[in-house]
């Protein structure tokens, strides 16, 4: 019974993530992590194992729709290949380097963390204003590798895509239009992510406590079960993102997202709230 009500929360939080997704243009880690990893903990897993298991999974699931993604990306032209390229690599390079110091980091602090990044998505989200660029942006290499080596460090230590740290500083600071900026960094996260993946399987080879059906900290039955229903239901959602209110539903997610935050953050805890 225990199992059934487990695969029941996956699948329906891999739904719920892939709607999300196809809805408002936002990753899943924020969702997909929090939900393992209380489920885990839940039925007696080692919090930090949890933690670890719950980071390697979400990029796991995150490649096959950061992929697809950026295929359609790249075929409506709002892919810049060079740039790309280069963010991808130092992404790869970073998702390795975050993934192998988040293996070797206390649950306490890397939960610390993912709740502060998912506290700034969820105001970023609330208060984003993008600009409106038309003139081909102009970097250097260097700046695609440093800030490609971030926001893949990002990915790798929190277990996200990392689009929530690359769309700002694709727009924002670099001055990719909108549209080229998503889908650039659509491009990057598929970099990024593999290079998290596989230090998280690496690093989880030796590892004790692991759920059952794991390739290191990978688990495979989760990533099963979430990718099963969110690469589905991102298609619905994009269907339906001309039919309902999004700004609406941005703003549920929003709060959904804070919650997460404080939860992850012990922010309840601190203030003895049963929540």
């Amino acid at each position: 019974m225990e199992l059934v009500i487990y695969l029941l929360i996956l699948l329906s939080t891999g739904a719920f993530v892939g709607f999300a997704s196809g809805l408002l243009g936002i990753g899943g880690g924020f969702i997909m992590v929090p939900v393992q990893f209380f489920l885990l903990t839940v039925m007696g897993a080692d919090p930090d194992t949890a933690l670890r298991v719950s980071f390697a999974t979400s990029l796991t699931v995150i490649l096959p729709t950061a992929l697809s993604g950026a295929l359609g990306h790249w075929r409506r032209g709002a892919v810049m290949v060079v740039p790309a390229i280069l963010l991808g690599l130092a992404g790869l390079m970073g998702g390795v380097f975050g993934a192998g110091i988040s293996s070797n980091t206390p649950a306490a602090i890397l939960s610390f963390i993912f709740g502060l990044l998912a506290l700034f998505s969820a105001l970023w989200m609330l208060g984003s204003r993008y600009p409106e660029i038309k003139e081909k942006p102009s970097n250097s290499k260097e700046s695609y590798l440093f800030w490609g080596f971030l926001g893949g460090f990002s990915s790798g230590l929190l277990g996200i895509g990392g689009g929530v740290v690359m769309v700002p500083i694709l727009n924002l600071l670099l001055r990719f239009p909108i549209h080229k900026a998503i889908g650039t960094s659509t491009a990057f996260i598929v970099f990024a992510s593999i290079g998290g993946i596989l230090t998280y399987i690496f690093t989880g080879m030796n590892a004790t406590g692991l759920p059952s059906y794991s390739l290191g900290y990978v688990n495979l039955l989760q990533f099963a079960a979430l990718a099963g229903t969110s690469i589905p239901m991102a298609r619905i959602g994009v269907k339906a993102a001309h039919r309902l209110p999004d700004k609406e539903l941005k703003y549920v997610f929003a709060a959904l997202l804070i919650y997460i935050a404080l939860k992850m953050m012990g922010v309840f805890e601190w203030l003895n709230l049963p929540l």
